[in-house]
This record gives structure tokens, C-alpha cells and sequence, in this order.
């Protein structure tokens, strides 16, 4: 997987800590206690992350928010 320049709402990504603008992706389930207490993760919404290739900070957006 090779890291690559993202856009979020029409604004392109920048790392907030090093100002790198190359990003892996990923998606990650947005655990909540309900649905861990009835085994139901699966069912838990997706969050969209991006992981600066230079610093590994990660920025976390819902789904819907713009991604393109």
C-alpha cells in the first residue's frame, strides 16, 4: 500500500503535527458498549482514517464527511 495526497471536503489533507500532506487509509469501527455488551461490533459504524506517512498521526473522520 502506497501512501498518497487526500482531500476532505474539498480541502486537502495536511498532517496538524508535521504539515506532511501524504496519508495511508483505513477504516475503523467506532466501538460503543452497547453493542460489545450484545457481541453486536459488527454492527457499529466506520470511521475514515488517514495516517500521515511521516509522523503516523492519525485523523479520524465519519463516513459521509466529505471523503473523496
Amino acid at each position: 500500500m502506497e501512501a498518497s495526497e487526500h482531500e476532505v471536503a474539498g480541502r486537502k489533507l495536511a498532517c496538524p503535527f508535521c504539515d506532511h500532506n501524504r496519508f495511508w487509509t483505513r477504516r475503523t469501527l467506532m466501538n460503543t458498549r452497547g453493542a460489545t455488551f450484545f457481541n453486536l461490533d459488527w454492527a457499529n459504524r466506520e470511521a475514515h482514517n488517514y495516517i500521515c506517512e511521516q509522523c503516523g498521526y492519525v485523523l479520524w473522520f465519519m463516513p459521509g464527511y466529505g471523503q473523496t
